[in-house]
């Protein structure tokens, strides 16, 4: 077998017929995994849940139907990096059982060559899947939310409808000791949101202490809604309480319509809340500005580990590729359905370290970057590992 290397013009790299072989072989398997694993994933997570909303809430099969395909695409986002290592490893560990890798490498072609091909592909799918996680995905399961919510006859977004709303707003204050403690200077509590005005408001107010000798001002209020031509709050049938250091109240307010000097802080936090799955890195990062402004450390770096893991997900394919083909390279008598089974050992082990790490990120054990990065760092150096012990035989 001639190993004669070719150029095309757009490429600086040779496309050999040995690249053209290998890659007419892996991409049927991994249009396969695809198909497999997006299926399997949107049967679980949303299939079941449709069915029992068609049966108990009356929802339209049409509507249903839209909602599934709708849903899919986040699905997809997880089946190309699975399908990449089911791809790879079933092509290479085909080829090595029926000794065509031997045949290469016996025409001078190393081991890291045969590889490269798998790798550059697996490049192409990160870039694939990149372009999903952040153009389509987010997009589709937010209208899949909304398509679903108005099916079940409700007039909001789910974006624009929060029970129960609790937000505090924290500020950095420098002790005597030089230390910067966070202390509470608002606490906004609502019954509801309905995306434009909070319900059953409370406000508890100790921004200003020391301009009011010490007062705390609490509010109590049916309602309360921003008016962005003032850029103030407008409170609606309420009373405002002024407490001194002592507990007493030094002055009580009963008002129709009050406006408050407040931030919009709270209102931008309850409008733009979206499930991270709906949020493209752009709104993420958005969102962990306002999320800065309530000073919530926990909320903070679990968004900071989010954002961080929209970054990691895609270069999950280049891991998967570099593993799955180093594997299949190893010299063994492998069929489809092992090399099914290898696969979903892996991806569950890959998950699982995610998992961990994600949890240990969360706690402030692990930055978010290593909280989200460090699976797959360690799959690129168990796959590196493998590629060398092959490449040695």
């Amino acid at each position: 077998m001639k190993y004669k290397p070719f150029y095309t013009l757009n490429s600086l790299l040779p496309f050999s017929i040995m690249d053209r072989y290998l890659t007419s072989e892996l991409i049927p398997p991994f249009l396969f995994g695809v198909g497999a694993f997006s299926s399997i994933g949107v049967t679980i997570d949303a299939v079941f849940e449709l069915v029992r909303k068609i049966v108990e809430s009356g929802l339209p099969v049409g509507i249903a139907l839209q909602v599934f395909l709708l849903t899919l695409p986040k699905f997809i986002v997880l089946a190309f990096p699975m399908s990449t290592l089911l791809a790879t490893l079933m092509t290479y560990s085909r080829l090595s059982s029926e000794s065509e890798l031997i045949a290469l490498r016996g025409c001078g072609v190393s081991v890291y060559r045969m590889v490269l091909t798998a790798v550059f592909l697996s490049l192409l799918v990160t870039g694939l899947t990149f372009a999903f996680n952040e153009e389509i995905a987010p997009a589709a399961s937010y209208q899949a939310a909304v398509t679903l919510e108005k099916a079940l006859k409700s007039d909001k977004p789910p974006i624009a409808k929060q029970d129960n709303f609790l937000y505090a707003e924290k500020r950095d204050v420098k002790q005597p000791d030089g230390k910067k403690q966070k202390i509470l200077i608002r606490l906004y509590y609502a019954d509801q949101f309905d995306g434009e005005r909070f319900r059953g408001l409370t406000i508890i107010d100790r921004s200003d202490q020391k301009a009011r000798q010490g007062l705390s001002q609490i509010v109590v209020a049916d309602s309360g809604e921003w008016n962005p031509s003032e850029n103030t709050w407008n409170i609606y049938k309420g009373t405002i309480y002024l407490v001194a250091p002592d507990s007493s109240y030094r002055n009580i307010v009963r008002f129709e319509q009050q406006q408050l000097q407040l931030p919009r802080t709270a209102f931008e936090l309850a409008q733009k809340s979206k499930d991270y799955d709906q949020m493209n890195i752009a709104q993420a990062l958005e969102q962990l500005e306002i999320e800065r402004l309530g000073g919530d450390d926990k909320k903070i770096r679990k968004l900071k580990i989010r954002i961080q893991q929209k970054l990691a997900l895609p270069f999950v394919c280049v891991v998967f590729g570099l593993v799955g083909a180093a594997m299949g390279s190893i010299p063994q008598r492998t069929g489809r359905g092992t090399s099914f089974g290898i696969s979903v050992i892996v991806i569950f082990s890959y998950y699982l370290l995610g998992f961990l790490t994600s949890a240990l990120g969360e706690a402030n054990v692990l930055s978010p970057f290593m909280a989200a990065w460090l699976p797959d760092f360690l799959g690129l150096g168990t796959g590196i590992f493998l590629l060398i012990r092959v490449a040695q035989r």
